[in-house]
């Protein structure tokens, strides 16, 4: 990873970090159709396009992987059962990676183009081309609109 660009910078004024990185969105980039809200939410927002957020959340995802990131700094945007899946790929990559040479070397990550398709209302399916030093892989992500936002119900890595 290179400068300064490349932190992750706080969503929320109390500290809690979400997935913004260094993306760049392919196509346009804008707002999704109205979030519908139960009776008495506040007065329904527009959803950020769902590449941009697909696109961050493979960046973490990559990230959680190499070792460069915890899974809890993207906790609010993911569901439980991702938090455990991804903890679980997490672990299983730390062992892979202490029984290598590469111990202290930190993974140099890109994110590429992104495909979504939008199944039904309040639903994003993307997938994501991760591109490191020496491959590229892709994540897929399932995005659904929880409370007003889109979150991850599904990850996986190939």
């Amino acid at each position: 990873m290179g400068g300064g660009g490349d932190l992750v910078e706080p969503l929320e004024p109390d500290g809690q970090v979400g997935p913004v990185g260094p993306v760049e969105p392919v196509g346009p980039v804008g707002l999704v159709g109205p979030v519908v809200g139960r009776p008495g939410d506040p007065a329904p927002r527009t959803l950020d396009d769902p590449a941009v957020t697909a696109k961050a959340l493979a960046l973490c995802v990559a990230e959680i992987l190499s070792g460069a990131r915890e899974v809890d700094s993207i906790a609010r945007w993911i569901t439980e059962d991702v938090h455990r899946h991804l903890q679980q790929r997490a672990a299983y990559a730390a062992r892979a990676r202490s029984a290598t040479r590469h111990r202290g070397r930190r993974a140099s990550i890109r994110v590429g183009s992104a495909v979504v398709s939008l199944p039904v209302d309040g639903v994003a399916e993307v997938s994501v081309v991760v591109h490191t030093r020496s491959h590229a892989r892709a994540v897929a992500i399932r995005l659904e609109v929880r409370a007003g936002r889109w979150r991850a119900t599904a990850i996986g890595m190939l």
